[in-house]
């Protein structure tokens, strides 16, 4: 590592002592330093080209060059701050200095623009040869062999027994809904906590949705929230079509109450299992455990299919159906005839293709994220303010996101940590913003168990840190070092 004294030197310097000081250190820049230490401008080979060409000789003293105010910046900087300063500049290295103007440091463009994202795709070399083999036979067109393979592979992954691949997580739940029969002026009962993806589909169906809250033992729908909602439903003298159970972050849901409230109440379940595949309920697999599951291969999911989802069912007939609207609800005829209306949902044979090699890897994938969850759990303990997302002892989670919450004891909030490591190009996230808070959905009925809202505290004291399967142990060391560093340095 190159010391700042290295980098260093004099307007007394001649022009051949800066190039062979250049050439030494291999920076491309230099540090002017005055007489009394402090910091006067850098100087590049451009800026000893230019000496030369006008005329200077090799022993010319530095004390030729033009005074300029390079840019600097100051101890505290955030790795945001300094790109924003070298784009503007158009430059690569920028001086540190104290309080008196002397170097400290000098930042270097590449250790600094690398963004560590919350959850990015991780491909292999399978995917790739599915993909190809889809080329080679010219099924580039939507559906194929891939996509009929991808489907009972999938299946059999989770002990389910049928399944249709779609575009997208959002467009099985859509029509999960539809072939469950709900319709205009219906109320579907769904979580409140997590993406609107999960509840859109129930207003595209002309229903209402109606929230519940979640439980703190595994932060997804509360089972006495639900029997509150049932009951209140009940007195009022209607019942919904359907409840829409979300699996938040890799973790299933406490199901064995809520089915029972569910079947004792004659209401089917539609399982929003986006986030978890691979999780397990009890020794089953998320997403298998209601009428219908749903689950999502967006590019930050544990596997992707760059866009595409899947819905499941023991019900062949829920799925056939299913796969019928999804292809435009083309009738079996020898022209093109449609007797309902139909969607354009089906995962393509390409996309299918990716799927299948993805599948292959899942259980590594599993395994990565469970073991990032750890190492931030293990290295951020002893600061004793955060409380990480919940593992029940029913439950086998896929740990998609490292999610915690801030202790009230916490001397910042979650907010502003989040906003703080996006100033050190590191996307944290917080958790999501439950639905009847939403604008979109103001006014919406919300159940809780007994008043207190748990999903508003979790939302407001949630963060989720990166958790790719592929980060690397520098960038994880990095996340670690940099949240301790401002929970170190904040002020009390």
């Amino acid at each position: 590592m190159i010391s700042i004294s290295e980098l260093s030197l004099s307007r007394r310097a001649t022009i051949h002592d800066a190039l062979a000081q250049l050439d030494r250190t291999g920076l491309g820049i230099l540090l002017l330093i005055r007489e009394n230490g402090t910091f006067e401008r850098t100087l590049t080979d451009g800026d000893l080209r230019r000496l030369l060409l006008a005329g200077h000789g090799l022993d010319t003293e530095l004390a030729v060059l033009p005074q300029i105010q390079s840019q600097v910046i100051t101890r505290g900087y955030s790795r945001r701050d300094a790109l924003d300063l070298m784009n503007k500049s158009a430059i690569n290295h920028l001086p540190v200095v104290d309080h008196d103007g002397r170097v400290i440091d000098l930042v270097d463009r590449k250790d600094i623009d690398e963004q560590i994202l919350l959850s990015t795709p991780h491909i292999g070399s399978a995917e790739r040869e599915f993909v190809e083999e889809a080329f080679r036979t010219n099924w580039i067109a939507p559906l194929g062999p891939n996509v009929d393979a991808f489907e009972q592979e999938l299946v059999q992954r989770v002990n389910s027994k049928h399944g249709v691949a779609l575009s997208s997580g959002t467009a099985g739940i859509h029509l999960g809904l539809r072939v469950l029969g709900v319709g205009v002026g219906d109320r579907v009962f769904c979580s409140t906590l997590t993406f609107a993806a999960s509840a859109f589909p129930i207003v595209y169906q002309g229903a209402e949705p109606v929230f519940i809250d979640s439980e703190r033992e595994s932060w997804n729908m509360s089972p006495d929230a639900l029997a509150r909602a049932f009951e209140t439903a009940r007195a009022e003298g209607w019942m919904p079509k359907a409840v829409i159970v979300v699996n938040l972050y890799g973790q299933s849901a406490n199901m064995d109450p809520i089915l029972a409230l569910c079947e004792s109440y004659g209401v089917p379940v539609l399982e929003d299992a986006a986030e978890s595949l691979g999780a397990k309920y009890k020794g089953r697999h998320s997403g298998t455990l209601g009428k219908l599951g749903v689950y999502s291969f967006n590019g930050n999911k544990i596997i992707t299919t760059s866009g595409g989802g899947m819905l499941v069912s023991e019900d062949s007939a829920l799925i056939e159906k299913a796969r019928f609207l999804a292809t435009q609800a083309r009738d079996p005829a020898p022209h093109y005839q449609h007797s309902e209306i139909g969607f354009n949902y089906r995962m393509s044979n390409i996309l299918a293709g990716v799927g299948r090699g993805q599948l292959k890897v899942l259980d590594s994938r599993i395994m990565a994220r469970r073991e990032i969850f750890e190492v931030y759990r293990a290295q951020l303990a002893d600061l004793d303010i955060f409380d990480w997302m919940p593992e029940p002892e029913w439950s086998f989670s896929n740990r998609w996101l490292t999610a915690a919450t801030l202790r009230p004891n916490a001397p910042i909030k979650a907010a502003e940590l989040v906003q703080r490591l996006a100033n050190e190009m590191i996307e944290a996230r917080p958790v999501w913003k439950p639905m009847h808070l939403q604008p979109v959905f103001a006014g919406r009925r919300y159940f809780t168990a007994n008043g207190a809202s748990v999903s508003d505290t979790l939302f407001e004291n949630g963060i989720c840190l990166p958790s790719g399967s592929n980060m690397s142990e520098k960038q994880l060391e990095r996340v670690i070092a940099t949240v301790r560093a401002m929970l170190d340095n904040h002020p009390k």
